[in-house]
């Protein structure tokens, strides 16, 4: 069937697999030095020009794994793949793979003398494709009458090119009694020949366990294509959702937004209604707090966070863990900076001069002091250098 009678079929296909006819594709086998992918790609048509009669810039060509120091390196005419990738495309396909027919044969692992042969008619020509290893494989395209004749010249061309090894032939099941005849007959004198009954099964099952795709080395096309048909309503969906998030964060935003303006106003209002002589307000809450304490200040009020008020707090706050401990360290230095008190402790009187039991004492001191500091609504940060303990005291109001 022509492939446009395909087209339902190939659109709704996963996936295209192409058996490449064995005589369309050229099997080699190259000694290929380590490169990485980029590099393998690009020095390809230079490895393999001596071997081919084609120009390599119209050829395109694909190396597959590595075995035994060599690749089997795939190559075939670009023009002709590109019309059939460009043929499928056209009628819907989604992922195009070509194989190389010669490589989807059963290869014979149990008997490694014989080889693995396949008949394929299109019209007065027979394709015959070779497998001679795991790794390689040949194709012959002979011209040949009816059944009979046929026969017997695929017979014969299959002993001219393989004279030594036994070939275990698969033709097609109407064609099986013509081959067999022709091997009755003695058209190969002192030549194993088995005929098999070909199906697909093999066929798929050796497709699957080929790596080696020639659309690969097209490079104009992606191997695997997204489908948006398939994603459309997937993608549509997240669109959908992407949409709602954002204009419920821009609203929320303007909500936010509107409420801080509001909040603004009210506080300069205020302020203003407070100092009306004030001309300059940048931070209304901070020049209040400014303003206030200030007031205080000329009212002879102390501010929590003054050095008076902290001070006078952290000696009570002493005095008490002192009446607890029994035992308190010597102050080094006291240092009021940014509306914080800085003690620095000497080590506790009577320790046996290590870092772990310096430690114990302070930590155990700065529980009882943290506790005594929290009733004048003040708290406590401890950090510990090579030489002394650091506790960093200010007000929490």
């Amino acid at each position: 069937m022509p492939l446009p009678g395909l087209s339902d079929t190939i659109a709704k296909a996963q996936r295209i697999v192409l058996l490449l006819a064995a005589a369309d594709v050229t099997l080699l086998r190259v000694k290929v030095p380590t490169l990485s992918a980029a590099r393998l790609k690009a020095a390809l048509p230079n490895l393999v020009e001596d071997q081919l009669i084609a120009d390599p810039s119209e050829c395109t060509v694909v190396a597959g794994s590595m075995k035994d120091g060599l690749r089997t390196v795939a190559v075939a005419q670009r023009a002709w793949l590109e019309a059939l990738d460009k043929t499928l495309t056209a009628l819907g396909a989604r992922q195009i793979s070509a194989l190389p027919a010669q490589l989807c044969l059963p290869y014979q692992v149990d008997q490694p003398g014989t080889i693995t042969a396949a008949v394929n008619r299109l019209g007065d020509t027979v394709d015959i494709a070779f497998r001679l290893s795991e790794h390689d494989g040949i194709g012959l395209a002979i011209s040949a009458g009816q059944n009979g004749s046929a026969a017997h010249e695929v017979i014969q061309a299959l002993c001219a090119v393989v004279p030594e090894a036994s070939i275990a032939l698969y033709v097609p099941q109407s064609e099986t009694s013509p081959f067999q005849e022709a091997v009755n007959e003695g058209s190969a004198p002192d030549k194993h020949i088995s005929i098999l009954t070909d199906s697909w099964s093999h066929w798929i099952s050796g497709a699957s366990g080929t790596t080696l795709d020639l659309i690969a080395g097209l490079g104009s096309r992606s191997v695997s294509k997204l489908e948006l048909r398939t994603w459309r309503w997937p993608l549509a969906l997240a669109a959908t959702v992407l949409f709602v998030n954002i204009a419920a964060l821009n609203i929320d935003w303007w909500r936010m937004k509107a409420e801080a303006s509001s909040l603004r106003a009210t506080t300069i209002k205020i302020y203003k209604s407070a100092f009306p002589k004030e001309t300059v307000i940048i931070d209304p809450v901070a020049q209040m707090q400014q303003k206030i304490a200030t007031a205080r200040n000329s009212a002879g009020l102390v501010a929590p966070d003054d050095f008076i008020a902290v001070m006078a707090a952290f000696s009570e706050a002493w005095a008490s863990a002192g009446t607890a401990s029994g035992k308190l360290p010597a102050i080094a230095a006291l240092e009021y900076h940014e509306r914080s008190l800085t003690v620095r402790l000497k080590p506790f009187p009577g320790s046996d001069g290590t870092r772990d039991a310096n430690s114990r004492d302070s930590e155990a001191l700065a529980q009882k002091m943290k506790a005594a500091l929290a009733e004048r609504n003040l708290s406590l940060e401890q950090t510990h250098s090579e030489s002394a303990t650091v506790w960093k005291i200010r007000s929490v109001k």
